[in-house]
């Protein structure tokens, strides 16, 4: 028996009820322990009970086997324990749900105690509607207050039956779009009629109100606006009672707030003739009324600062202010423009004076003016004469008196008639108006005679001469041209007399008379010509005329030259301003202060500004390819003429391309006077050789008329201190804090700061102590011509 062990025992005999103690008959040699796989027989054997056991010796089970009833048994534990505790999650939840709902219960009732309270208390009526029939379900008291109908009543009735038929269409149509979708509510005021027929106006706000499982209905909420709109019928003929009297008032009347003229009487639309749709706005009326960019600019700062003195005011009157419109027809009218501030807007009142203005314009004209010429007569002359004189003496500057007188009108005026004559003479007024400058005098002194009154030509007498000349000239040529009348020439001439004044000792009859000799000795000398009452300054001016001749001359023959004046910057030259001089080939060299008004006044002076900026951008690019020299920058001064001619910006560009010179080498000086001219043109020309390099200095500052509002937008690289503040600079305080002045502004404008006509060491000294360390002069050297320059600056250099 493999695998089994085999233990026999006698227990006694086999019928004894009691079994006797085994004695042990057989056991196996292999055994285990006491295990729960052991059996036992009981047999008989000879009348004998043995007893036989049975035991396996090795186990039938795996030990897995073994362990399952184990795992089995606690598996079924463990799932018992989580169905135990999912039972009683289950039966948590649904104690809590039941909880929740019985609060949410209470909740709504709550809510919808409160919200029938709300709709019943409201302060608007609310109603709900049947939107497909119009017919009320629900309405509050307020609601039912508002028509004067109870809720039973209006629960028969539609929205329809008591709106306004007039006002209904259009509550319809919102309606609709509003179902389809297009709106998610809409507004509007309409009037709905009330159970005893009265109207009442309401603002209406309809919103769409949708409830699960009924029919589609809306929300109506309505406002008692009656008192409102009472009110706006009140103000409305109240204004239109107070429109009747402004468009019956004689003077223009509009209202204008935030920009916009939102009133004007009939008179203010008669006066400028533009209606609400020409002229919504104040700055489109100002634009019609004033074409003119710069008259309407100053009539708007007029107006604007009376307006801003009028919030000052107690009253807040606006005072009158003047200007001259032009109406919608063209035609100018001179109107007064008063008001007064009104809150946020302000009322203006507009007095068209045109016909006060013409008639006391008339007056005056006929008072001063000749009728037949329109020039001004002898009265204004004198007066104007005499303003003249007042400001020479003042100033210190010389004028000129220019009598004209036509030569051969008496002959005309007997053969072909005082008409032929007039026509003649107003002719001759028309021309001697385009020579004359408009801001100068030219008069008819009676007859034939005609005086032209010349100011501020200069503080030089011969300046003052030779300009008075110039103008004599043109004025000779202009009357030279035949005169076309009806088809006919006439031929006529002028002999011209010239008094210069300088307001010492003068009075305007004794000038009258000298001009008058003066007209004489021009008919004696053959007529069409002109004489000075001073011979010495006739001769003075042909002493001009003859220096001009020489100059162009001189200008074809190659006679200028350029000298350069060393610029210091810190001890080391770093440029040169270039200097043109003129070699006569009589005189010698001639100073630039004689020659070069000369060509200013003459028109040479566009001949020599050419050739001495070609000249120097030349030696700019000779200078190039040197190590030292090639550093140096080249300045050179502009004339006025020469700057503002249309081709200068061209002209400097040529010259560069022509030579090859590097542009950020060449500084172009400007004196402030030529920027007063036309500002925006110079900064519009500096800006664009700034553009390829080429830089500027403003030569003399301070002497002119310096502007900062102007000085911060020009492209300026230095300010150069003119050298009558530099000369005095250690012996006059007023001079040393202009300097001092002209370093802090240049300094903190980002602008390189040059002093002028540095002469000792002390005036460097100064100078450097203030913060200005680039200087010229003689002090180092005066102009040098192009060669010795050169030596000078290698000798600086250490070459």
């Amino acid at each position: 028996m493999q695998g089994l062990a085999l233990r026999m025992a006698d227990v006694g005999p086999f019928n004894s009820e009691e079994p006797a103690p085994p004695q042990s008959l057989f056991e196996s040699e292999t055994r285990v322990g006491t295990s729960a796989m052991e059996y036992e027989q009981s047999v008989r054997v000879g009348g004998r009970r043995w007893s036989l056991q049975f035991q396996p010796v090795v186990p039938f089970l795996s030990p897995q086997e073994s362990r399952l009833p184990w795992l089995l048994g606690s598996g079924g534990l463990l799932v018992t324990a989580l169905l135990t505790a999912l039972v009683s999650m289950l039966v948590l939840r649904r104690s809590q749900a039941l909880d929740h709902a019985k609060e949410t219960d209470t909740a709504l009732r709550e809510s919808e105690a409160r919200l029938r309270a709300v709709f019943n208390q409201a302060a608007v009526g609310i109603a709900q509607t049947d939107s497909r029939t119009g017919r009320l379900v629900r309405m509050n008291q307020k609601f039912c207050d508002l028509l004067g109908y109870s809720a039973q009543e209006l629960q028969q009735m539609r929205f329809q039956d008591f709106s306004e038929p007039s006002d209904l269409a259009a509550d319809l149509e919102q309606l609709q779009r509003m179902l389809a979708g297009e709106l998610s509510e809409y507004r509007m005021e309409k009037r709905y009629r009330r159970k005893d027929g009265s109207e009442v106006w309401v603002d209406l706000m309809v919103s769409p109100l949708r409830l699960e499982g009924q029919p589609e209905h809306h929300l109506a909420v309505v406002q008692d606006i009656s008192k409102r709109k009472h009110m706006e019928q009140v103000l409305r003929q109240s204004e239109e009672h107070l429109r009747n009297i402004l468009n019956h008032m004689p003077v223009g009347v509009n209202q204008v707030q935030d920009g916009k003229i939102v009133f004007r009487n009939d008179r203010h639309v008669q006066i400028c003739g533009y209606d609400i749709r020409e002229a919504p706005d104040v700055d489109t009326w100002w634009r019609l009324v004033m074409p003119d960019a710069h008259q309407r600019e100053h009539a708007r700062e007029a107006w604007h600062a009376a307006c801003t003195a009028a919030l000052k005011n107690p009253d807040g009157a606006i005072r009158t202010v003047e200007c001259v419109i032009t109406a919608k027809s063209g035609v100018r009218r001179a109107v007064e423009l008063s008001g007064m501030i009104l809150g946020d807007s302000h009322i203006v009142t507009m007095v068209d004076q045109s016909q006060r203005k013409a008639a006391e314009e008339e007056v005056r004209y006929l008072a001063y003016n000749d009728p037949l010429t329109g020039l001004p007569n002898r009265r204004l002359l004198l007066d104007r004469l005499e303003q003249a004189l007042a400001m020479s003496a003042r100033h210190q500057l010389c004028g000129a008196v220019m009598m004209l007188d036509l030569d051969n009108f008496k002959t005309i005026n007997e053969t072909q008639g005082p008409d032929m004559g007039d026509r003649l003479l107003r002719e001759v007024a028309r021309r001697l108006r385009d020579c004359v400058p408009e801001d100068e005098t030219l008069a008819r002194h009676g007859g034939d005679e005609f005086v032209v009154v010349l100011k501020d030509l200069g503080a030089d007498p011969q300046e003052a001469a030779n300009r008075a000349e110039e103008m004599g000239q043109t004025i000779l040529a202009a009357i030279r041209a035949p005169f076309d009348i009806d088809g006919q020439q006439h031929h006529t001439a002028l002999s011209v007399g010239i008094a210069i004044f300088r307001g010492v000792r003068e009075s305007a009859d004794e000038l009258l008379k000298r001009s008058d000799l003066a007209m004489y000795e021009a008919k004696a000398a053959g007529r069409d010509t002109l004489r000075f009452f001073d011979p010495q300054m006739q001769a003075a001016v042909s002493e001009r005329a003859a220096l001009e001749a020489d100059l162009r001359a001189g200008l074809d023959a190659g006679q200028l030259e350029l000298f350069y004046q060393p610029k210091v910057d810190q001890g080391r030259i770093t440029g040169a301003e270039a200097l043109v001089r003129w070699r006569h080939p009589d005189r010698g060299f001639i100073s630039p202060a004689e020659f070069i008004p000369l060509a200013e006044e003459s028109g040479l002076i566009l001949r020599v500004g050419d050739w001495v900026m070609r000249s120097a951008c030349a030696q700019l690019a000779q200078w190039s390819a040197h190590p030292v020299l090639g550093e140096l920058t080249v300045a050179v001064n502009v004339s006025p003429r020469q700057f503002h001619e249309g081709s200068f910006v061209p002209q400097v560009l040529e010259a560069l391309a022509a030579s090859g010179a590097d542009a950020r080498r060449l500084r172009l000086e400007l004196t402030e006077g030529m920027l007063l001219q036309d500002v925006e043109d110079t900064i519009a020309k500096m800006v664009q050789l700034r553009g390829y390099g080429v830089g500027f200095s403003l030569d003399d500052f301070g002497t002119g008329y310096s502007s900062l509002a102007y000085l911060k937008r020009l492209p300026l690289h230095e300010l150069k201190i003119d050298k009558s503040f530099v000369r005095d600079v250690l012996t006059d305080p007023n001079d040393a804090v202009i300097a001092r002045t002209i370093v802090a502004l240049g300094t903190s404008l980002g602008l390189r700061v040059v002093a002028e006509g540095v002469e000792t060491e002390a005036q460097r000294a100064f100078l450097e102590r203030n913060g200005c360390h680039a200087w010229q002069g003689y002090l180092l050297s005066p102009p040098l011509q192009a060669a010795a320059f050169e030596a000078l600056v290698l000798k600086r250099a250490g070459v």
